[in-house]
């Protein structure tokens, strides 16, 4: 397996980590190798956490800068300020309720590098499932069911059901799934 490097990126209380968690866990059974690091900043004020999650045979848990695949992310300033983590080709799945996406002062940037950038009201989606801080699980599985990830939607829905918290369970699911119907929707028949 080529080595995969994935950028996780938002603000406190988002449910980074959570993601993380679930796209390493789902990685592990199925015996891949994995690897991350989080840096949390001022995570419990609201302030940046970034995820770093590498599949593959790595040394280090860190991506380099131009070398992530994917860059998730739950809020779209945090996404732009994580770019520079994104390889030639890379693709960018960002949580936005913007109608000007992506802002303008960066296509240019993002044509050059030949990234797909795509926008998804997830927490929009989690809010009208009756789960407004879960707009990570509906990110994550637009994302799970855009991509040919080392780790398949379903498999990270049968992930997502096995570690959350039995009182969000039935909830993180309900949104999982709404992120991966959003996906089937945008895409190509």
């Amino acid at each position: 397996m080529d080595t995969i490097n994935i950028v996780l990126c938002g603000l406190g209380g988002q449910g980074i980590l959570f993601m993380t968690k679930v796209l390493a866990q789902a990685g592990l059974d199925k015996g891949f190798r994995v690897m991350g690091a989080e840096t949390h900043g001022m995570a419990q004020r609201g302030g940046s956490v970034v995820s770093h999650l590498r599949f593959g045979e790595v040394e280090n848990s860190l991506v380099k800068t131009d070398s992530a695949l994917y860059l998730l992310a739950l809020e779209e300033s945090e996404g732009y300020r994580n770019l520079p983590f994104v390889s030639n080709g890379g693709r960018m799945y960002i949580n936005t309720e913007s109608k000007d996406f992506p802002k303008g002062e960066i296509r240019e940037y993002l044509e050059k590098k030949e990234i797909l950038c795509r926008g998804l009201q997830a927490g929009r989606i989690a809010e009208e499932l009756g789960g407004p801080l879960s707009s990570n699980l509906a990110l994550l599985g637009y994302f799970a069911a855009l991509e040919q990830n080392p780790v398949l939607a379903e498999e990270m829905r049968s992930t997502i059901e096995r570690i959350s918290p039995e009182r969000f369970r039935e909830i993180n699911l309900r949104i999982f799934d709404a992120g991966v119907d959003r996906a089937g929707e945008e895409k190509p028949k």
